[in-house]
């Protein structure tokens, strides 16, 4: 998966502000998917530093996880635990209607191995991207380990 420049939040100036996504309509296509669904919307977190994406707290499906959304592009995922400096991943394919207006992503996506390299002339990040370099250096800083860590982080 190419990661686009901006997914992280983090710019300089050489680099314009990554775009936002509309958070309000999030919270109104959530509210009406987990209820048509039978589910309950226990919480709603907005981004606030040092987050960087949306956090929808569902109960639906006999199920108990989060909805993430990514706070610059239209980057979606389910996890079980949503903490500072953990978050398990995970499918819920009951949702699927999620698809018609954000790139849900899998546990597959979100879970592939992220190759730190800090002495390779084509940059730190082996993994097809196109980071800015303000993201670059974050990234050398927080040494994520998968995808998903780098577009749903709690970088400062």
């Amino acid at each position: 998966m190419k990661l686009p420049a901006g997914i992280t939040g983090f710019y300089d100036l050489k680099n314009n502000q990554p775009p936002n996504v509309d958070g309000k309509q999030f919270k109104q296509v959530c509210s009406t998917l987990v209820n048509r669904s039978g589910g309950k919307v226990l919480e709603f977190k907005e981004p606030q530093y040092p987050m960087n994406f949306y956090d929808i707290e569902v109960k639906a499906f006999n199920k108990h996880f989060h909805i993430l959304l990514n706070e610059h592009y239209p980057y979606l995922a389910f996890a079980s635990v949503v903490e500072f400096g953990k978050i398990n991943f995970i499918d819920v394919p009951e949702l699927k209607q999620f698809r018609s207006l954000y790139k849900v992503l899998s546990v597959r996506e979100l879970n592939e191995p992220l190759v730190l390299n800090p002495n390779s002339k084509e940059g730190i990040l082996q993994n097809e991207n196109d980071l800015n370099s303000a993201e670059l250096e974050q990234v050398a800083y927080w040494k994520p380990k998968r995808i998903g860590e780098v577009i749903f982080n709690y970088w400062d």
